[in-house]
């Protein structure tokens, strides 16, 4: 029998189960008004189940709600707000994407050519003409991933890496590398795929080959700065611009206590999730994007066609190229969740772009880990839940809560950790 991910675990066991609702799609003109009231008790229900900051903004139409709980700073006390700097992780590869499928629009990326068209002799001979463009947006390349060999000693039981590469610089081509360096999962283009960051690192240089200009650069000016954003950015330094909270990791109980992170060469992510934004920011880009302002319907209609991918090799999502969706009992909603250490990150779009969510956390991997070596139910998995139902659905009433599909909070979040009892 196929092992759950450690986070559809969490939801499962809050009773989150799919009962075989039907979704309907939700828009602007259906969508249930924003109860500006419930919205902060539901945030303030997620700081009160353990969680030190959490900050949301949540858009119906014209309608927009931003709350905040908490605090960005465990010793001095200071509150979290609305607009504070995040970084966002994996939600970059929604950027990335349609940076390509931009250059897609132009003739110069074919999404079906193989990835040695653009990058040649960067993959290995058995799979460089296999491989495809297309292969690395939705994970379906089946290259490994990078961090287990960026972070060993997470397979060791231990977070010594985390400190250790604290102020390191990695190249792209270093973490291809390590991509490189661990076992394939399948062969190129075999169902499900298998969610890689490697992917995304590839993208990033094949983005700076036909553009002529770094992935970071042309993502500013062409994705960032054309949807209007003004508080998102790739960082060229430790450091968050403006104000930010901090970033704790606990990393299951093995930094006790959670220690902060916000600190960090995030060149580890590059491509795969480096970005720093907010989450207005976030709505922004989302919104954007879905009602045809950054790509054209033709690509976006590509963007949303999904392939079942594992995550971890544990459960399958439907991913779609840089995106994913989530079927919620109003309907089907469409974006990315993100996690580094010390900030987790999600934001969900209705299919028109008209009702949406983005919450940050500044808490990572706040679970203790079980004796089956996956994390026990945590107080602010299902306070996290409520909000996003309330937020998205208009409501958080159990019968929302036991309609709702078993689908993991944080998807795309499988850190290679040693899976032993705490």
């Amino acid at each position: 029998m196929k092992r759950l991910s450690r986070t559809t675990q969490l939801i499962v066991a809050l009773g989150v189960a799919a009962m075989g609702l039907h979704a309907v799609p939700a828009t602007a003109d259906t969508g249930p008004a924003l109860d500006r009231r419930a919205l902060q008790r539901s945030v303030n229900a997620v700081h009160e189940a353990g969680m030190y900051g959490v900050y949301s903004e949540v858009r119906d139409g014209r309608q927009t709600w931003a709350g905040a709980a908490g605090v960005a700073d465990v010793e001095t006390r200071r509150p979290v707000h609305p607009r504070m700097a995040h970084r966002i992780g994996s939600i970059t590869k929604s950027f990335v994407t349609v940076a390509l499928l931009q250059q897609a629009e132009r003739g110069t990326v074919d999404l079906d050519a193989p990835v040695a068209r653009y990058l040649p002799g960067v993959l290995p001979a058995d799979r460089a003409g296999k491989t495809t463009v297309r292969m690395l947006l939705n994970h379906t390349s089946h290259l490994g991933d990078y961090i287990a060999a960026a972070f060993p000693s997470f397979l060791e039981g231990s977070p010594k890496s985390l400190d250790d590469n604290r102020f390191r610089t990695f190249s792209p081509w270093e973490l291809v590398e390590f991509g490189l360096s661990r076992p394939v999962t399948g062969a190129p283009g075999a169902l499900p795929g298998s969610y890689s960051n490697t992917n995304y690192i590839l993208a990033g240089m094949l983005l700076a080959k036909v553009t002529g200009r770094s992935a970071e650069e042309y993502i500013t000016r062409q994705v960032i700065h054309r949807a209007g954003l003004r508080h998102t950015y790739f960082p060229r330094s430790p450091y968050i611009k403006g104000p930010h909270s901090k970033a704790y990791e606990a990393l299951f109980g093995w930094i006790d206590p959670p220690r902060d992170y916000s600190v960090y060469d995030m060149s580890w992510g590059g491509t795969a999730g480096a970005v720093v934004s907010t989450m207005d920011d976030l709505n922004r880009f989302y919104r954007a994007l879905l009602t045809g302002r950054l790509i054209g319907p033709e690509r976006l209609a590509e963007m949303r066609e999904t392939v079942p991918v594992q995550v971890g090799g544990l459960a399958a999502i439907d991913y779609g190229l840089g995106l994913y969706s989530m079927d919620l009992p109003c309907g089907r909603f469409w974006g990315h969740d993100g996690g580094v250490f010390g900030m987790l990150t999600m934001s969900l779009s209705s299919e028109d772009g008209g009702r949406q969510v983005s919450f940050g956390l500044n808490l990572s991997k706040y679970q203790k880990i079980g004796d089956d070596g996956l994390p026990l139910p945590h107080p602010v998995d299902e306070a996290m839940v409520n909000h996003l139902l309330l937020s998205l659905c208009g409501t958080s009433s159990p019968q929302a809560r036991t309609t709702a599909p078993a689908f993991p909070l944080f998807p795309t979040q499988d850190f290679p950790v040693k899976r032993t009892s705490s």
